[in-house]
């Protein structure tokens, strides 16, 4: 398609760069490199969420993750992720960017079209893919004084996801074909199950038979008294309760089992290779890697690090995967958007010290209740999983064919 007299009026403006040229902290990562643009924190979370499962099927790919000015860094960037503003729409500050990346595939989600960036792409035969394209953001204020200026930069995609039938009829009023348009819903941040061995897990849960059990995950040593007090609570309604207890760092466990010693726990070490016992009051469960276990033996989670301030909480997403109702206190700064969308559903109750610890884990002692906010749990976590599964099918086979289509 021909480029339009407001885009080509557009891109003579745009050849003056910005004062500041663009600068890069990191190289352009060997192999292949798929970048992709962002205009909220949210977008970003499904984003780079969609990276960490397209990685699990093609070792090797790198991240270039660019938001728009004003954003802070988004959290929990990987060391295969590479985050920066994105340049000023202009082209010297873009051929700066595009010659010091050289991307295979980008992927543009949502709104905040910038017409020099997708042109620039376009000429270097990019492949784009707009994801979650909105009726709403389709039309942009900032270009009415140029005609056709977003039927002219939404042709510059090779493939348009739309989240429903609005937004897809709206992108055929302005002359997107249907060949190039699917509807599919919005990506969302979601959490894939975290694995265990299923041997252990076995042999555990047969070892606890019907034991009631609740999990502290991620605790840090100054939420250990709070998380003893509310254990010790919940004991007088149910006295064979069990806690798992995993450290946010597994090196306090000596240190932590001591502490629970003191106040007169019956402390099991996991990584001393000591499995609970009918008086074991506490399993400290002080490794890595076999959160998936706990969660899957625990049907409530309070997720630690988040009583105390200073260290932004944990992936609410990790226990809602596996069918954990989630508990967890007032500093969650990390993960504030995560945290909400389980509250909205139901599926997450916060608290904010010991006594209103101890009150939840006695309501949830009722396994109705526990019921309710695991499966609506679990709902939120997998909602968006087959867009995203769709999204790494068109990934592959485009980069499959050299980042043609």
């Amino acid at each position: 398609m021909a480029r339009s007299l407001s885009l080509a009026a557009y891109m003579a403006l745009a050849r003056r760069g910005s004062r500041e040229a663009p600068t890069f902290d990191n190289p352009r990562p060997e192999g292949e490199l798929i970048w992709a643009h962002a205009p909220t924190l949210e977008k970003a979370a499904a984003l780079m969420q969609l990276f960490t499962l397209l990685e699990a099927q093609r070792p090797g790919v790198h991240l270039l993750l660019t938001t728009p000015p004003g954003l802070p860094r988004p959290d929990h960037v990987k060391g295969n992720m590479h985050w920066q503003v994105i340049p000023e729409d202009t082209v010297p500050d873009l051929t700066r960017f595009f010659d010091h990346w050289r991307p295979d595939l980008g992927l543009w989600s949502s709104g905040d079209l910038r017409p020099a960036a997708i042109e620039m792409a376009a000429r270097r035969d990019l492949v784009m893919f707009l994801l979650d394209a909105e009726a709403d953001a389709l039309e942009d204020v900032r270009f009415r004084w140029l005609p056709d200026m977003s039927r002219s930069v939404l042709h510059r995609f090779s493939r348009i996801v739309a989240v429903d039938q609005a937004a897809a009829q709206r992108l055929g009023r302005i002359g997107i074909s249907r060949a190039n348009l699917q509807v599919s819903g919005a990506m969302q941040e979601g959490g894939a199950a975290l694995p265990c061995e299923e041997a252990t897990r076995e042999d555990l849960a047969k070892c606890l038979g019907n034991r009631p059990v609740w999990l502290a995950a991620m605790a840090q040593f100054d939420e250990l008294g709070m998380i003893s007090q509310a254990h010790k609570a919940a004991l007088r309604l149910s006295h064979r309760q069990l806690l798992i207890l995993v450290p946010d760092d597994e090196t306090q466990g000596s240190q932590m089992a001591e502490k629970l010693r003191g106040w007169g726990w019956q402390v099991a070490r996991w990584s001393e290779g000591q499995a609970p016992e009918e008086d074991t009051q506490v399993l400290l469960a002080d490794t890595r890697g076999e959160m998936g276990l706990w969660y899957r033996l625990a049907p409530v989670t309070f997720m630690g690090s988040s009583l105390v301030p200073g260290f932004g909480g944990r992936d609410p997403y990790e226990p809602a995967a596996l069918g954990s109702a989630i508990l967890y206190g007032p500093n969650v700064g990390r993960y504030l958007n995560a945290y909400s969308r389980f509250v909205s559903a139901g599926a997450a109750r916060i608290v904010k010290d010991a006594d209103s610890l101890a009150s939840a884990l006695n309501t949830l002692s009722a396994a109705d209740q526990v019921a309710a906010m695991a499966h609506a749990g679990w709902e939120v976590s997998s909602l968006g999983a087959e867009v995203t599964d769709e999204v790494i099918e068109m990934i592959q086979d485009t980069l499959d064919l050299g980042g043609t289509v």
